[in-house]
């Protein structure tokens, strides 16, 4: 017997933080309420799980086009703006040794001390990541590899050294 399971749509991705644009399609689908789309037909023509579009005909059917509306936003606002991110974002692409530190890398609360001269914000340097990540960046580590590492010694010391040093019979495979 061959059952086939129901492919899935795939939504379409919005930014959690974008008010605006998830306002705007609930708005959408008001339209299409009133032009006697089912919810059904809502979901599929903007790519929305039927739960969403369920939820909002029952929020317009008790509250209006006002209940679709987006809430005010909450918490603190950012301290800072989009162009004081530009900023920060400027300074930190010169890089480190450009602020007067002895190295090219980046840490937390070099970071912290480059916003607060730029800015005159003071952040703890725990926090900073926030700010990073709001400006679309990423950790990164450095590899640990030693500066003077010799790749073709290593290989030949594979090759040479390492069958007469490996202990077991028939060792003559590193690995």
């Amino acid at each position: 017997m061959h059952t086939t399971t129901p492919r899935r749509r795939p939504t379409v991705s919005i930014p959690r933080g974008d008010r605006a644009a998830l306002e705007e399609r609930r708005i959408a689908a008001l339209s299409l309420f009133r032009e006697g789309c089912t919810q059904a037909e809502v979901s599929r023509r903007l790519r929305v799980s039927r739960q969403s579009v369920s939820r909002w005909y029952q929020q317009w059917q008790e509250g209006g086009k006002r209940a679709l509306r987006a809430a005010p936003s909450t918490g603190r606002p950012a301290r800072l703006g989009a162009a004081e991110l530009r900023r920060v974002e400027r300074a930190l692409l010169r890089g480190a040794r450009e602020h007067g530190f002895a190295t090219d890398l980046w840490t937390l609360p070099r970071i912290a001390a480059v916003i607060e001269r730029i800015t005159g914000e003071r952040y703890h340097p725990g926090h900073v990541w926030r700010i990073l990540r709001r400006m679309g960046w990423s950790l990164q580590r450095p590899a640990r590899r030693a500066v003077e590492r010799d790749e073709a010694a290593i290989e030949r010391w594979v090759r040479e050294r390492w069958p007469s040093v490996k202990k077991t019979p028939g060792g003559a495979t590193p690995g």
